[in-house]
């Protein structure tokens, strides 16, 4: 056994820190050179995160330290979160705690204060300063030198660009910069990598932020190179061992806009009753090799981004809109998992092979809830209809049964933005979620849910979807939150179970605020992620799920097929092969789950932008709108189109209000009026900036007001 196991296993069993000479000691070490290796040992340590050495030269574990590692989440004001590792943990840090600390940064924090769950610490050490590639725009200077104004704002540093560093930029272009050496305090030497552009050309601000993520819409040549040599149709060989379902009924169901098509369905009504559902995938893996330069660039990027005005695909698309989707009329090769459901919503039988398949119609999710929700039947959709009741029919059964078992439904409502072609915004709606885009989702996790179970019991390394049971003092806050606003709850939350908070969000269904307070609730959620563990996923209400159905766009799905093929098909099961895919996955679902984060992050932030300058040319209009957050500095008021906008404390001029953190609320010293979580407002919006990506609004009616007695 090695010194640093043997170190470990004495802090271990020891019931207070060590000092060296302890350790040396117990190691029984008896020379000076074993002396310089157990201090070099301790030192790796310790910067490995393995040990934590004391103020008194001792050292103890770091995992029993009082200090915690994690990602610092920066403000322009100065003050950070630190997002703790493996948690729901975020320690706040004041300005005077950052140690120079800056955005995105991995820090090790001290905790120095803790109530409730309400925790402050202070950065002890930068274990990786996030100073890299950044995004910024050129600023010219004197004597052909220039600054970089950089996009985060919450990054407080200064980059420095010489003439022959700069790429020939001008006074205005949106740069990536890759920094270089410390001169002084916060100033740095740069040099520009990329000039995406002049900061007024169209698209440049979506593609700044997506820079800013490390999401790049270009392939590499190499990638481009080698999907040429892809056919943009099935070779006759190709349907060797492949189970043939060309006549088969298999159509798609999409949005209007879809062009990469990786999942089709199928089905019919068997004698006993129960349904045999084909869900059938894109066979992406077949066409992306692993360690191809495609199969490498796809890795990188992880997952396809859905942006305001474009997608940013994982996969190129000559794949991903050609050979790989699932277009109508045309035979594409495909993994298959057909299902047997009975009655009850029961998976009872299934099976997963290869196959090839030629879907007989693209449908739209407009034209099917038609047919399913109106009875209207659109042109060209006639011969369809039976299979599509049948659907809708076997959708009831399957979420009859998932709601049985504890499946969540939020009912989170999503904005949509209308763009037009210079990439504009023209109306902000909310996003359908109609019977056929359920119907798909119940679909979807059912062959999720028998894939992962399928490998779960044949013990093999996997890629599974999994989704912690939340903290039981986040959810016991909630409730007091809700019994602030007045709302009773039946029954105390024992066990933290799908069920428990299903019925707690039946209870609060019928509240006016339900919107915000489900929201609140997912809040209180730990987020998704992929792991190799298995640990079931608590949204859904599922023992074993993954992500099988969308290889197309997530690398994690194409990962599940590659594993499938060598499994079940290839048969590949031999010890190096399973040594190799446990090691494989490790790294493999951490970087899957960081791309996912990126790129909702990188969503998220073009649509606050884009709403944001939608709003500047909305600036004097009044609207109505509910106060969805109330904090010491204002209020957000949201509209019914999910526009947010910040209302101001010192807006409100008819009185002084003092924020009452009892009951979550701002209220008037004088007037004893009081604005809360929930009330109806009419607002007008009185500024807006796209650079900031923030809308401000002021109150000029109140259509709820609750005054003190």
């Amino acid at each position: 056994m090695d010194m640093e196991q043997n170190i470990l296993d004495i802090i271990k069993s020891s019931d207070k820190a060590l000092s060296v000479y302890e350790l040396y000691d117990a190691l029984a070490l008896n020379n000076v050179d074993d002396l310089k290796s157990l201090l070099k040992t301790l030192n790796r340590m310790e910067d490995n995160l393995k040990v934590y050495r004391t103020k008194k030269d001792n050292y103890m574990l770091f995992s029993n330290s009082h200090l915690k590692i994690g990602t610092m989440i920066g403000n322009k004001k100065g003050f950070g979160f630190v997002n703790v590792d493996d948690s729901n943990i975020d320690i706040f840090v004041a300005p005077s705690n950052m140690n120079n600390a800056i955005d995105k940064d991995r820090v090790i924090v001290e905790v120095i204060n803790e109530k409730g769950d309400e925790i402050e610490g202070k950065v002890v050490r930068i274990v990786d300063r996030n100073l890299d590639i950044m995004v910024g725009e050129y600023i010219q200077g004197k004597n052909g030198k220039g600054t970089i104004k950089l996009d985060n704002d919450k990054l407080k540093i200064e980059i420095e660009i010489d003439k022959e560093a700069s790429m020939n930029a001008i006074d205005g272009h949106k740069v990536l910069v890759k920094v270089g050496k410390k001169l002084r305090g916060n100033e740095y030497k740069g040099h520009i990598i990329k000039i995406l552009g002049h900061k007024t050309d169209p698209g440049v601000d979506i593609l700044s932020i997506a820079a800013k993520y490390d999401i790049e819409e270009e392939f590499p040549e190499a990638v481009l190179e080698e999907v040429e040599k892809i056919p943009d149709h099935v070779l006759e060989y190709e349907y060797e061992g492949r189970r043939d379902l060309r006549e088969e009924i298999i159509f798609t169901i999409d949005g209007a806009d879809t062009k990469d098509i990786d999942d089709a369905i199928s089905i019919e009504k068997l004698e006993n009753n129960n349904y045999k559902l084909g869900v059938h995938i894109a066979d992406v893996s077949y066409y992306v090799r692993e360690n191809s330069e495609i199969d490498k660039d796809a890795y990188l990027r992880g997952t396809s981004v859905y942006l305001a005005d474009r997608v940013i695909p994982m996969l190129p698309r000559q794949l991903s809109n050609g050979i790989c989707s699932l277009n109508p009329d045309v035979d594409r090769l495909a993994m298959s998992c057909v299902m047997e459901i009975d009655e009850k919503g029961k998976v009872v039988d299934y099976e997963i092979f290869e196959s090839v398949i030629k879907s007989k119609k693209q449908m739209t999710y407009t034209n099917v809830n038609k047919i399913l929700e109106e009875n209207i039947i659109p042109e060209g959709y006639e011969e369809f209809v039976d299979k599509l009741k049948l659907m809708g029919d076997c959708a009831k059964r399957l979420r009859k049964a998932k709601i049985k078992n504890g499946y969540i439904d939020f009912e989170i409502e999503e904005a949509k933005l209308i763009v037009d072609d210079k990439g504009e915004v023209t109306e902000v709606t909310l996003r359908d979620r109609g019977t056929g885009e359920k119907l798909i989702e119940d679909f979807m996790v059912a062959a999720n849910e028998t894939v992962a179970s399928h490998i779960y019991y044949m013990e093999l390394p996997f890629v599974y979807r999994v989704h912690g049971i939340p903290s039981e003092e986040k959810i016991q806050n909630f409730l007091k939150f809700v019994g602030v606003l007045g709302h009773r709850v039946n029954g105390k939350i024992k066990d933290l179970t799908p069920i428990a908070m299903q019925n707690l969000l039946e209870q609060l269904k019928d509240v006016k605020e339900y919107h915000i307070l489900s929201a609140q609730l997912l809040r209180c959620m730990q987020k998704a992620i992929y792991d190799k563990v298995n640990i079931g996923h608590f949204g859904l209400g599922s023992q074993c799920y993954t992500h099988f159905t969308s290889p197309i766009r997530r690398y994690p799905d194409t990962t599940v097929h590659r594993l499938l093929r060598t499994y079940l098909f290839n048969h590949s099961m031999d010890k190096d092969t399973l040594e190799y895919w446990d090691n494989k996955l490790v790294f493999l679902t951490e970087h899957s789950s960081e791309r996912e984060r990126a790129a909702a992050d990188c969503e998220r932030e073009v649509d606050d932008m884009k709403i944001a300058e939608y709003m500047e040319k909305h600036i004097g209009e009044e609207y109505e709108g509910m106060i969805n957050s109330v904090l010491n500095f204002g209020m957000f008021v949201e509209l019914p189109n999910l526009i947010e906008g910040l209302v101001k404390v010192d807006s409100l001029k008819d009185d002084r209000y003092i924020y009452d953190e009892t009951t979550f609320s701002l209220v008037g010293q004088s007037s004893k009026r009081r604005y809360r979580l929930g009330d109806k407002v009419k607002v007008k919006c009185v500024a807006a900036s796209k650079e900031m990506k923030t809308v401000d609004f002021e109150i000029i009616h109140e259509f709820s007001k609750d005054k003190e007695e």
